[in-house]
């Protein structure tokens, strides 16, 4: 899985493109999560979830504790010269055990 994680980061300082999706997701106004806490995400964030079939491409899951001490889930695809990033969310402790690291 290190192997994703620097794919992704190597994508990501090329570009990020936040796919509409996402944008939606962002700023859903219970949510309302900024661009630099994805890219902090993205850049320092920990890898929980791989998904190599994805049908948009190969895929993953992060996780940050980001500085406003808020947990923040990344679905994100590299590419070649940009990283896709499909979704951000604030993920619910109904939904997620282990520090928000593992699916009920």
């Amino acid at each position: 899985m290190e192997d994703v994680l620097q794919r992704v980061r190597e994508s990501a300082k090329k570009q990020i493109l936040f796919l509409p999706h996402a944008l939606r997701q962002m700023s859903r106004l219970e949510r309302m999560i900024t661009t630099q806490e994805v890219r902090e995400t993205v850049m320092t964030g920990e890898l929980i979830e791989d998904y190599p079939e994805d049908a948009r491409g190969h895929s993953c899951l992060l996780l940050k504790s980001v500085q406003t001490d808020r947990i923040i889930h990344v679905v994100c695809a590299p590419k070649s010269e940009y990283l896709a990033i499909i979704t951000a969310y604030l993920p619910s402790s109904s939904q997620w055990t282990n520090n928000f690291r593992e699916r009920l």
